[in-house]
């Protein structure tokens, strides 16, 4: 199963956007798929339901972070790299969605219950939503 397929079928599965995309690319990049879950759980929904950057952007850069990150105090490369790479993602991702940011994304704030009743009443959560999915791991794989 390829990387697409992985984040979707996690999506499908409840876990949230960012979890979806971070966890398609975890083991390949050293990082087991439990560790990687836990850590892009708080960034789903626009990080912790607030309707703002995409769960699925936040799971790219980390993605991003994961392979090419400064770890080390003087490699100031490896975060210009990162930056670069980052800063890419986003334009492609805005060329497909216009948006980097969920409720603009949605076309509604699921950070509110007004908001979240219309997400669900819309089924944005099985249209939009996995494709964001679907474009973050497509545009990494053309990144990375």
């Amino acid at each position: 199963m390829n990387k697409i397929d992985n984040a979707i079928r996690c999506f499908s599965n409840g876990f949230n956007c960012s979890q979806s995309v971070f966890s398609a690319f975890a083991n390949e990049l050293g990082l087991d798929k439990k560790t990687a879950l836990k850590i892009g759980s708080p960034f789903g929904a626009g990080m912790a339901r607030m309707a703002e950057t995409c769960g699925a952007v936040t799971g790219a850069f980390m993605v991003i972070g994961l392979k090419y990150g400064k770890f080390k105090i003087d490699d100031n490369e490896a975060k210009e790299k990162t930056y670069k790479l980052v800063q890419e993602f986003v334009i492609k991702f805005k060329e497909r969605n216009g948006s980097i940011v969920c409720k603009e994304l949605l076309g509604c704030d699921i950070g509110t219950t007004e908001g979240m009743k219309i997400a669900k009443e819309k089924g944005l959560f099985n249209t939009d939503c996995p494709k964001f999915v679907r474009d973050a791991v497509e545009i990494l794989e053309e990144i990375l």
